[in-house]
């Protein structure tokens, strides 16, 4: 077993930096007898790690392999079976059970000690060793015990560590001394017991010389006996001392206790004096209210700058008193709380005098407003709110401070605020549109022709059928716009009067002047709400301490989009659905205060579409514009919103008026005596563009206009055609000529961009139609010439040879000049003076085409004529056939013709 353990120490362990302290040769139990080594081992290096390794032999060859290795603190439970009788089995508890039989129960005893040994060194815990005799695991320390000698700083386990270490290499410092040795003597290896009687020998004589050493230093031995006995002696006085000396230092220190316990009692009570005064101090210096706070408070003059002043200080230091932040204990004092309600009881006392003084404020501000309506009511102005709120704002402070402290109050001066000034704005408000409407319709408050305008909001509708129904002027020609009538050229004039405007109104009662009259009132009218309706929101914001927070929602330039004529409010959708309260509180306060404004400006809107329905196209430009500003204040305002419902109104009467337009086109009938000429629908979509261009010009709403354009249009377009086709007196071409000759010369001069796509197709229908008109007119001036020249080219589509037509019987040379004899120059001139003046008859003085029309017909004759010469030339060569008249002699027929009419 020696020799393996060599073999094992230096083929497996040595390499690894191990040593080998104990081997035991096993085998699995209950299975194929294999046998195998477990070893455990330590490391030579620091931290020393303890390992279990199992060691086989290999399989190909007489050599050890390392199979498995464990280490020691992985050991949880050794198992020796049995601790009485000898039995070879044990189990080590590792991660699983392993079930060992070693070869002999001495091996298995010797490997479980050293397991025990290295446990209790390198551990430093308990492995539990179950069915271990007790003697076996107190054999080794006892023998350990016995071989260390007293007085030697070894421990028990370095001792346990040499009695297991049977084999242990020399260390470095020990084999050089044994060099050294060696080399002093030259015949150590060959002669080695000369070399040991040789050290026998040195180590003799090294013995007696330390024998007489000994011997010689007896006396000195003896001296320092002596002086060790003086000292002692010397030591047990010095004790003596120092125990007297400790019994005097006892007393003092009993007394120096005393002394340290009552210092601390007087800094305890000082520590407790300072915070009492601290705790003090701090309630004087934040619950002490000046004499003259509270005199303010109580008698202090709300009226002037100086007492407003006044109050306010003291106001906002009764808050601080109030809402100081007591320390833990504070409350429960006497004097804290009757502090509290006296401070309760001075807000109290001061918050209903405010709201007493500012509620007469509101008051009188409604009695002095109400005597400047007069000066106001013959201009269309509204009254400066200006002075009253520079009044107002020096109470802000108060206000706030109210909010803060009696919410109940504030509530309500916030409600008899409104109730004031609805009331007022109410009565200024319906004045103010009353002069609006009275400038408009051009009457007097005591004419005969405008009733008196009701202040009640419910009267509405009957207001405005009053001031219509009383005015001839108004609706003078209402009726007469239902049934249209084309009538003729000779009454053209009267046709064009009665049906010049298509919006309920004849040219003879208003003109481009009472418009621009209009627009003016219109825009004075929204100029003064605006200033007025901000002014109101400013101020109630700084007054009531409402801020304005500005709405992040996503807004648009537009405050309504369109499609189909159905229009939605996307400002209601900018704002996000999350309001502050204070600006929702702001938005619902302006509501009732100018509850009036939307129903007035909405009876202001319908009076201006009743006097003329064009007066919406003014009010689109104006309200878009209005509404555009508000949304870039603020899109969630109250005049951004009021402003967005007035211009859904406004749009709905500007979609009617196209629609009422579009409806009287459909309804035009001819009449069937006298010639249609340029139908009135024409001419007013002329005068409809024309004004709607100066109107829109750079205005936010053009897209509202080019797509009213594109509906008017193509109704103007499919009208007349209608008409074209019904007319009976007048040529259809010539109806379609004549008026898409206007609608052309119309979009030319005006250039509406999105309408060029019309301009052109209008273009194209006028030349189509002209054309066709020329053809159809002038048809076969030199008919029995046409026939003739008609079966020329029959013979020559039939295939017989252009030069030998002269050849047949009926169309001979004879033949050909029989037939031109039939048309001389005067007879040529006849039929075209014949042309000329059914060409005038066709068409109308307005649109001066007739020269136009009669070139064209020139140019188409010259055509025939030139065509008649090319086939005499062809079919009659060398004949000297000629027609009886030239193409000057056309032109002068022509230009003759023309200048005689």
């Amino acid at each position: 077993m020696t020799a393996i353990k060599h073999a094992l120490q230096r083929d497996i362990f040595t390499p690894n930096d191990e040593r080998l302290l104990s081997i035991v040769n096993v085998c699995k139990a209950g299975k194929k007898k294999r046998n195998c080594f477990l070893c455990a081992t330590v490391t030579t290096e620091r931290p020393v790690q303890v390992n279990v390794v199992k060691v086989k032999k290999s399989d190909k060859g007489d050599f050890y392999k390392r199979q498995t290795a464990w280490a020691l603190r992985d050991l949880a439970v050794v198992d020796a079976k049995d601790a009485v009788k000898e039995n070879p089995e044990f189990d080590l508890h590792l991660d699983k059970v392993y079930k060992w039989v070693a070869s002999s129960t001495a091996e298995k005893n010797t490997f479980i000690s050293c397991i025990w040994k290295l446990n209790q060194r390198y551990l430093r815990k308990k492995i539990d060793f179950v069915n271990v005799s007790a003697q076996l695991l107190e054999e080794l320390p006892k023998v350990a015990e016995e071989s260390v000698p007293s007085g030697e700083n070894q421990s028990v386990a370095g001792g346990d560590e040499e009695a297991v270490d049977e084999y242990q290499e020399l260390n470095a410092r020990e084999e050089q001394d044994i060099e050294i040795m060696m080399e002093g003597c030259e015949y150590a290896i060959s002669n080695a017991e000369a070399f040991a009687e040789k050290l026998s020998r040195e180590l003799q004589v090294l013995d007696g010389a330390n024998i007489q050493s000994i011997m010689a230093s007896e006396k000195q031995v003896n001296i320092l006996m002596t002086l060790l006995d003086e000292a002692l002696k010397e030591v047990d006085q010095i004790e003596l001392k120092l125990s007297s000396y400790e019994e005097m230092l006892q007393s003092v220190k009993e007394q120096m206790d005393q002394i340290s316990e009552s210092n601390h009692l007087i800094h305890l009570s000082n520590t407790n004096n300072v915070k009492l005064l601290s705790e003090i101090e701090f309630l004087v210096n934040h619950m002490d209210l000046a004499k003259g706070h509270i005199k303010a408070l109580q008698e202090g003059d709300l009226a002037s700058s100086r007492g407003i002043e006044a109050c306010t200080n003291a106001a906002d230091a009764l808050l601080q008193c109030m809402n100081v932040a007591l320390r833990p204990g504070h409350d429960m004092l006497y004097a804290v709380k009757q502090q509290q309600q006296r401070f309760s009881d001075l807000r109290e006392q001061f918050a209903r005098r405010l709201a007493s003084h500012l509620n007469n404020v509101f008051v009188q501000q409604g009695h002095d407003q109400s005597s400047t309506l007069a000066q106001h009511s013959i201009e269309l102005t509204l009254p400066n709110h200006h002075p009253f709120h520079r009044d107002l704002l020096r109470y802000a402070k108060l206000m706030e401070w109210l909010k803060s402290t009696e919410y109940g109050k504030y509530e309500g001066l916030t409600k008899n605020y409104m109730d004031y000034l609805s009331r007022l704005y109410e009565r200024e408000i319906k004045d103010f549109f009353e002069v609006a409407k009275i400038k408009m319709t051009g009457t007097t408050k005591e004419g005969k022709k405008f009733a008196t305008l009701p202040r009640k909001e419910s009267a509405v509708k009957q207001e405005t059928e009053s001031l219509h129904g009383s005015s001839g002027k108004l609706t003078g020609s209402t009726s007469s716009l239902n049934k249209l009538s084309v009538q003729g050229s000779g009454n053209r004039r009267s046709q064009s009067s009665s049906l010049l405007d298509m919006g309920n109104m004849s040219a003879s009662d208003l003109d481009v002047a009472d418009r621009t009259k209009f627009d003016k009132i219109f825009e004075q009218v929204l100029s003064e709400l605006e200033p007025l309706c901000l002014a109101e929101q400013d101020f109630i914001s700084k007054f009531f301490k409402l801020q304005q927070h500005q709405s992040m929602g996503t807004t648009t330039n537009e405050a309504e989009e369109m499609d189909g004529g159905t229009l939605s409010r996307s400002h209601n959708s900018g704002v996000p659905q999350a309001i502050s309260s204070e600006k929702d509180m702001i938005r619902q306060m302006m509501i009732k205060i100018f509850r009036c404004i939307e129903p007035e400006l909405n009876n202001l809107i319908a009076l201006g579409d009743k006097i003329d329905s064009f007066n919406s196209l003014y009010m689109l430009v104006k309200m878009s514009h209005h509404v555009w500003t508000a949304q870039n204040v603020d899109p969630a305002s109250f005049l951004s919103t009021t402003l967005g419902n007035v211009l859904v109104t406004v749009k709905r009467n500007f979609d009617k008026c196209i629609s009422n337009q579009i409806k009287q086109m459909e309804e035009v009938k001819i009449s069937k005596k006298s010639k249609v000429g340029i139908l009135t629908f024409v001419a007013e979509f002329e005068e409809f563009a024309a004004l709607a261009e100066s109107i829109f010009k750079n205005a936010e709403r053009r897209g509202d206009l080019d797509k009213a354009y594109i509906k008017l249009i193509r109704s103007v377009f499919i009208n007349v055609e209608k008409v074209a086709n019904e007319s009976q007196k007048t040529p259809r071409d010539v109806v379609m000529m004549e008026n898409f000759h206007r609608i052309f010369a119309t979009l030319s001069r005006l250039k509406i961009s999105c309408l060029e796509a019309e301009k052109k197709e209008a273009k194209q229908k006028y030349t189509d139609h002209l054309q066709s008109y020329v053809i159809y007119s002038l048809g076969q001036p030199l008919e029995k010439l046409n026939h003739f020249f008609e079966g020329v080219e029959a013979r020559v589509a039939q295939g017989i040879r252009e030069e030998e037509v002269s050849y047949q019987l009926a169309f001979n040379k004879q033949e050909l000049r029989k037939v031109i004899k039939e048309y001389p120059g005067k007879e040529v001139k006849k039929g075209l003076d014949n042309l000329y003046k059914k060409v005038d008859k066709h068409l109308c003085e307005e649109e001066n085409l007739l020269q136009v029309v009669w070139h064209s017909m020139q140019d188409e004759f010259i055509r025939q004529y030139k065509h008649f010469e090319g086939l005499i030339a062809r079919c009659y060569p060398g004949s000297g056939v000629t027609m009886e008249f030239t193409i000057q002699d056309i032109l002068d027929y022509c230009s003759s013709i023309a200048q005689s009419h």
